[in-house]
């Protein structure tokens, strides 16, 4: 599948979105129905803002096919490394088992050391076995227990 990466547009959003949505867990927390909703447009404005942000998609000849938003955190720890976090990773479910993400992640990860990173870090809810089974299979180790909370 011929994939291009660039950082994403404000055009983007519906098909961002629709990615953010495309799942049980998704499903339950995003307004997919209006993708261009006030408070989707803020945090794209609010991201494009800052400059230890990156939203990355890939596009092909359809369009926006997968995304990941890549945020810098300077740090003392790990002599003064910087951590890229890597969130919000989807691919669209056309492209799916086509070597999409992988590559995203590939590109993801080659951004983020261009930036000055040491370290990439990711999350995933405890119920995506698959998703794990793949950051497995790309290098990421599961050495840590998160935890979040709701404010």
């Amino acid at each position: 599948m011929d994939v291009r990466f660039r950082d994403a547009v404000r055009g983007d959003l519906p098909a961002i979105v629709a990615m953010l949505a495309d799942d049980p867990l998704g499903a339950a927390r995003e307004s997919s129905q209006d993708p261009l909703a006030s408070h989707y447009v803020r945090a794209f404005e609010a991201i494009e803002r800052d400059p230890n942000q990156r939203l990355v998609v890939g596009e092909d000849a359809q369009g926006a096919n997968a995304v990941c938003q890549i945020t810098l955190v300077p740090g003392l720890s790990r002599n003064g490394a910087t951590r890229a976090l890597l969130e919000s990773i989807r691919v669209a479910g056309r492209c799916r088992g086509q070597g999409v993400g992988e590559r995203l992640l590939r590109h993801a990860m080659d951004v983020a050391r261009a930036s000055g990173a040491g370290i990439a870090q990711l999350t995933s809810d405890r119920s995506r076995g698959d998703a794990h089974r793949f950051y497995q299979r790309l290098g990421f180790e599961p050495s840590h227990v998160g935890f979040k909370m709701q404010l």
